[in-house]
């Protein structure tokens, strides 16, 4: 594959070709009329990519905070993926960071523990972490958890920048 259409991958393109992992396109120079290739994998590289397509990840900055938003399902295998992001790798990054999770539909105890995680080094950081936009179902988790009164949670990211 080369490195413009590895860029063009798109959502639910991963899949089984023969009963190896393989990625599915038709884009060959944007022409959807060619044919279906299938692009074979080795199995860490299909791994990398069902998580990608479980839980997306962008990152802003606005005022020297950092937002990053979170889009799809945030469990077991996304787990080290949304620490590596609510986590600054670099000593420069700001300490405060707003986690949008808007597009979230799900959360289990993993994403609970990296929260958590990632509030405790933030804070030793003299920094915070804000939880904003949580839907219903993850907001009951994060209320029966117990996560609520520990990290700030917001019902927008507006409110969660300005509080």
């Amino acid at each position: 594959m080369r490195d413009s259409e590895i860029q063009e991958i798109e959502r639910g393109a991963l899949t089984t070709h023969f009963g190896s992992p393989t990625i599915t396109s038709r884009k060959i120079k944007r022409d959807p009329s060619q044919p279906e290739l299938f692009w074979w994998v080795i199995e860490p590289v299909a791994e990398a990519l069902a998580v990608a397509e479980r839980l997306s990840v962008a990152h802003r900055m606005v005022d020297g905070i950092r937002v990053v938003t979170l889009h799809g399902e945030i469990d077991h295998t996304a787990k080290d993926t949304l620490a590596d992001v609510l986590i600054p790798q670099d000593e420069a990054a700001a300490p405060r960071v707003v986690a949008d999770l808007e597009g979230v539909s799900f959360m289990d105890s993993s994403g609970i523990n990296a929260f958590i995680l990632a509030h405790q080094y933030l804070t030793a950081a003299h920094g915070w972490l804000r939880i904003a936009g949580a839907q219903e179902a993850v907001q009951r988790v994060l209320h029966l958890i117990g996560v609520d009164p520990v990290i700030d949670c917001h019902p927008t990211v507006e409110q969660a920048l300005n509080t």
